[in-house]
């Protein structure tokens, strides 16, 4: 791995931007990581919405955590469950990174479903719509050629489970924003 920590001056290799701030207030140093990517140290809401710096927001998922399967699949569920969407993204997001390659797609999909869901709660029919569908695609298509492997996952459920959402949410059944708890898919099936 090459380092990108500096020149041999000592300034950065990647120098960080400033945002614009408004008339009469100085500039703000955007927060970058090493390699200038968005570090997004911004607090956010539930829903995973940025809140302004300094605000009380819900505490982010770590990054990069590499679980068993059937652990990704169980936090996901709680994250789910206590209204989370986004953060439980961040969980398949792990798994669809760190696990074998044969299995990315049906992380993906999964990560895609619980996206769907967050912005379905936020009031963006369209792109949840579009989310949960597109993620019910790649579940179903992976399910397909797994030979039962999904990890005590009821997938054709959690396939028909985002469709019916993003036919709901569509319509404009659900009456504006989609109540991302009440509304979470059983991953494993049962109530």
């Amino acid at each position: 791995m090459g380092s990108s920590m500096g020149s041999e001056d000592g300034t950065p290799a990647h120098p960080t931007p400033e945002r614009t701030a408004p008339a009469g207030t100085a500039p703000v140093a955007r927060d970058r990581d090493s390699e200038g990517r968005a570090r997004n140290a911004r607090p956010r809401d539930g829903l995973g919405r940025p809140l302004p710096y300094g605000a009380r927001g819900v505490p982010r998922q770590p990054e990069g955590v590499v679980r068993r399967p059937e652990e990704s699949v169980a936090e996901a569920q709680r994250l789910l469950d206590e209204g989370k969407p986004f953060h439980a993204h961040e969980v398949f997001e792990d798994a669809w990174k760190s696990g074998p390659e044969e299995e990315r797609e049906l992380w993906r999909g999964l990560a895609q479903l619980a996206v769907g869901l967050t912005h379905a709660a936020r009031g963006n029919a369209t792109g949840g719509a579009r989310l949960l569908r597109r993620g019910a695609g790649a579940v179903e298509e992976w399910a397909r050629g797994a030979g039962g492997r999904w990890y005590g996952m009821d997938l054709p459920g959690v396939v028909a489970w985002a469709r019916a959402l993003a036919a709901e949410v569509e319509r404009g059944e659900a009456g504006g924003p989609v109540d991302a708890a009440a509304r979470a898919p059983r991953l494993t099936g049962g109530s």
